[in-house]
Formats: structure tokens, C-alpha cells, sequence
């Protein structure tokens, strides 16, 4: 992604998360941008693609900082603690630090459908890459590696919604991470 389509999502970002999606017009990401709204439409044709590219940087930063970050995590716990953090407790904390939340998630839900169901598919991989050395445990345990990265993949993402509060949701990937180390073999 070139420099000039960089600015114009991170600009798009900080609009959505302060006024909301729907609230959130082209005309105030190109001024947020500070391009022209030419220069904005021939980047992007409407919101929901500037939408759906937001997603899509959104999630590969995220990876691209897990990936980084998994070099110096040594245990299977302390790299689900890693990427639970990242795929659960920062996403939790961003939205309720935003006026508009629902709106967001609504949004996103809608207009970013395709992007987000990829964004889930790589974080898939990637805990199918950290769930790897495990196979053999897993597997006896009754689960294939993939099936088991998109059970955490896809609670992880339940819990940030429907978790009742912060702590909530922290005890709610607790106890996610312990069963996942228990069908690794690495309960202990």
C-alpha cells in the first residue's frame, strides 16, 4: 500500500473511532487526510472500501506486531497470552476508550464483512503456526491443530463482544488459554 493510501486510512480510523462509521462521511476523511476529496475518490470509490481497506492495515499491522513480538515468547502460554492480547484485550480496551463503539462494531460488521472474515482466516494460520509443535498432543487429545486455532480464533473474537467487562473478559481468556495448553499437553 502506497504512502498516500496509508495516511488516508489512518486518518479514516481516527474519524470512525471519533464520530463513528456511520456518522463518518468521505468529505471528513479527505480533510482528516488533508488531500483533496478527488484524491480520496480515485483512491477508494466509497466509505464502505475505505472501510474494508482500514481493516485490512488494522489487521496486519496487528499481525505483523505478533509475529514480531512471538520471536521472544519461549512457552505456548506466553504466546497465547501474546496473542490474545492483541486479538481480544486491545481491541476491547480501543473500542470502550471510543464514544462510539456500537457504532463501530456495527459498521464494521456490515460494511467490512469480507475484510474482517479474512482478517479471522490469518489469524487462523498464524495460531495453526504457534498450535504446530503441539499436533501430536493435540490430536490425541481429540482435536486437529486447525480445528482447535479456530476455536480459540473464534472465541477470542466472542469474548470481546459479549464479555460483561474487562475482567470479565480476561477471566473469559483464561480459561480459553488453559484448555488450549490442557489439549496441547502443556497443562501444568
Amino acid at each position: 500500500m502506497n504512502e498516500r493510501n496509508t495516511k488516508i486510512i489512518d486518518a479514516a480510523f481516527r474519524m470512525f473511532a471519533r464520530y463513528g462509521v456511520k456518522r463518518t462521511g468521505m468529505g471528513d476523511i479527505a480533510r482528516e487526510a488533508g488531500v483533496a476529496r478527488q484524491t480520496l475518490y480515485n483512491a477508494f470509490s466509497s466509505k464502505d472500501e475505505v472501510l474494508s481497506a482500514t481493516i485490512d492495515l488494522f489487521t496486519e499491522r496487528t499481525l505483523a506486531n505478533i509475529r514480531e513480538s512471538l520471536v521472544g515468547k519461549a512457552t505456548l502460554a506466553d504466546q497465547l497470552d501474546l496473542i490474545l492480547d492483541h486479538l481480544s484485550v486491545k481491541p476491547y480496551d480501543m473500542l470502550n476508550a471510543t464514544p462510539n463503539a456500537q457504532d463501530i462494531v456495527e459498521g464494521f460488521n456490515k460494511a467490512g464483512q469480507a475484510a474482517i472474515e479474512s482478517g479471522d482466516r490469518r489469524f487462523r494460520r498464524l495460531l495453526s503456526h504457534v498450535l504446530a509443535p503441539y499436533a501430536a498432543a493435540i490430536e490425541a487429545s481429540g482435536h486437529k491443530v486447525e480445528q482447535l486455532a479456530d476455536f480459540v480464533q473464534v472465541t477470542a473474537s466472542s469474548s470481546k463482544q459479549k464479555a460483561r467487562s474487562r475482567k470479565h473478559l480476561l477471566q473469559l481468556l483464561h480459561t480459553l488459554k488453559l484448555s488450549v495448553l490442557d489439549a496441547a499437553g502443556e497443562a501444568g
